[in-house]
């Protein structure tokens, strides 16, 4: 079974919202014609009007086939595999989808097994890029070159919040190599792909990029390429080059009805790339800068509901405990608009700048609250393994608020108003309020009772109201439009 992790139509929406994404290959492997030479040097760009064939000859030798054996401890469940979290969770929200994996999600065999994948060598001493998740937990290594031979690697470090690897390819003579771009690949520019799809190896596809800054939900710094070239099962962790032969991508995920391409395919930007295995190579690991927010997107509706002229930045949804945010005086409803000088155009622009400030750094970080403008000072800590959240504070007696369709009681742990029930068709159902969630904040006031509800919602003199709800261990603000009466 070969396998680059696709996503059929059916649970595209499900999928996407919980990060299943993976490109893993489970098959066979293929010998390949002998290659030729290759420099690593930056050489002419082709002219696509001849062909490719030139390109290829320049680049080939440095893709490799990456084969990993995996012990019975190691062969997990490749629905919980590390590096796409949220597995369970997503089944949890939408169990009709439990027993429907997509191509290539199948469950290992409780022996054990061997995976595929692609990757590509980064320097004459055999240091070699492929993905997270092609060689996690990994008991063995081996790596196929042009040729055929194969050699044994070792796993230097892996970043599953970006799904990259480094490994290190065991042999006292020297690689042929190719070079990350320098320039950001343009939407429209040409594309060549090579790996190993379905176990074939040695394969190359040409397109295009077809869009940038792609977010699909498979973590924190989502930022893929999507490109058109054909990557299939067993592309994960091969090079997308453009016409100089340089590395403008690492092809990671694909979206697929059928679980074959379909030219939806997803790429780790060189620029990414670059600054993660960098990291990975100096110590093994990637230390991301952490400021310790719970953080969502401005929508139209909050940006309403917070007083802002437009939506943009960051709300704050939640500030952890012990973090550098809660030192630094962050609060629940600020709305961060620019950090260590740098506009926050959205939530996912947020954690991308946080996480490449280095630790121990002091930023400025520029917001908005309660309508007002702020500066606060912070220094940033390191991101650690797992953050507790904030708590609030205790509740009270229920109560029905009829004009949004809720029913209110305590919460079970005395914070905040938990939601009894929901009326089917109400305001509150349509903006995905349920039975659990408990309401912490409204109009900016904390709630310890339903009373306290009622009254912030008169109080809040607009159409619509911002209310702070959890969700499980998740916070976030919801805009809910008042009816009149």
């Amino acid at each position: 079974m070969s396998a680059l992790f696709v996503i059929n139509r059916k649970t595209l929406f499900g999928l996407l919202a919980a990060g299943l994404l993976s490109a893993t290959a489970l098959s066979a492997s293929f010998a390949v014609a002998p290659p030729k030479m290759v420099h690593a040097e930056t050489q002419a760009a082709i002219d696509p009007s001849l062909g490719f064939a030139d390109l290829v000859e320049r680049v080939m030798p440095a893709v490799i086939t990456v084969d990993v054996k995996f012990s019975d401890a190691a062969s997990n469940d490749e629905m919980e595999r590390p590096g796409f979290p949220g597995m369970e969770e997503f089944f949890n929200q939408f169990p009709q989808f439990r027993g429907q994996l997509p191509p290539g999600m199948e469950r290992r065999k409780p022996h054990g097994g061997n995976a595929q994948g692609s990757g590509f060598v980064i320097s004459a001493d055999g240091y070699a890029v492929t993905n997270n998740h092609v060689v996690q937990n990994a008991d063995e290594v081996i790596v196929r070159i042009q040729g055929g031979e194969e050699l044994t690697a070792e796993v230097i470090g892996t970043d599953p919040k970006t799904d990259l690897a480094l490994i290190k390819i065991k042999s006292d003579k020297p690689f042929q190599f190719v070079k990350f771009a320098e320039k950001e690949a343009r939407v429209g520019d040409w594309v060549m792909a090579v790996g190993n799809p379905f176990g074939l190896g040695g394969t190359v596809t040409t397109g295009i990029i077809s869009a940038r800054g792609r977010d699909i939900g498979s973590g924190p710094y989502d930022d893929f390429l999507q490109i058109d070239a054909s990557i299939n099962k067993g592309n994960s962790g091969g090079p997308a080059f453009n016409l100089e032969g340089e590395v403008i991508g690492v092809n990671t995920a694909i979206f697929s009805p059928s679980g074959g391409s379909v030219g939806i395919g997803f790429a780790i930007p060189a620029s990414i790339t670059q600054d993660v295995i960098a990291s990975l190579k100096d110590s093994g690991q990637v230390t991301r800068g952490w400021l310790g927010v719970q953080i969502q997107p401005v929508t139209d509706e909050i940006a309403e509901g917070l007083g802002l002229k437009e939506a943009r930045g960051a709300v704050v949804s939640d500030v952890t405990e012990d973090s550098p945010a809660l030192d630094a005086g962050f609060m629940a409803g600020d709305t961060i608009l620019k950090a260590d000088g740098a506009e926050i155009s959205d939530a996912r622009a947020l954690s991308r700048k946080v996480a490449g400030l280095a630790p121990g750094k002091s930023v400025d970080v520029e917001i908005i609250r309660e309508g007002k403008p702020m500066t606060l000072s912070v220094k940033v800590g390191a991101m650690p393994t797992d953050a507790r959240m904030a708590g609030k504070s205790p509740a009270e007696k229920p109560a029905n608020l009829g004009s949004l369709g809720l029913t209110l009681g305590p919460a079970d742990d005395g914070e905040g108003v938990k939601i009894m029930e929901v009326k089917p068709g109400s305001v509150a159902e349509q903006r995905g309020l349920k039975v659990g969630d408990v309401i912490l904040e409204v109009a900016g006031a904390e709630v310890n009772d339903a009373s306290d509800v009622k009254d912030a919602l008169k109080q809040a003199g607009k159409s619509r109201v911002l209310m702070l709800v959890r969700s499980g261990e998740n916070q976030r603000f919801l805009a809910l439009p008042l009816a009149k009466g």
